[in-house]
């Protein structure tokens, strides 16, 4: 599970990572960042922690596939969150071949595109 420090909840936050941040897409997903942003509703000077959402529309499947794809998801990207820098917003978009992926295929397609966002990798 992903701790709750590192859980996107704000619409607000959805939108900047989705609208102004970079992107990387693959087949059973697209991942959106906003690497470093800076969290207007955090206090203090310390590094806001990164924060990831994750988006499965009906598209996916039933309520039963959309959650177990989002389960997936979350287990994923909790072992990856320490790859960001700090604040950074992060939205992963299922797409509708997600919900027929299994975890390795997941696995697959969120570190590749982790790895073009984070690794500068070519367009």
């Amino acid at each position: 599970m992903l701790p709750t420090e590192n859980r996107l909840r704000r619409r607000e936050d959805f939108a900047t990572a989705v609208r102004r941040g970079r992107r990387a897409g693959r087949p059973n997903l697209v991942v959106h960042l906003r690497s470093g942003a800076t969290d207007p509703h955090a206090p203090g000077e310390s590094a806001p922690p990164t924060r990831a959402g994750f988006v499965v529309s009906k598209a996916v499947g039933g309520a039963v596939v959309r959650n177990k794809v989002k389960r997936r998801l979350r287990h994923l990207l909790r072992d990856r969150v320490d790859l960001f820098p700090p604040g950074s917003l992060v939205v992963v978009r299922a797409l509708p071949g997600a919900g027929d992926a299994d975890h390795a295929q997941l696995a697959r397609d969120l570190d590749a595109a982790l790895e073009r966002l984070l690794g500068g990798g070519a367009r």
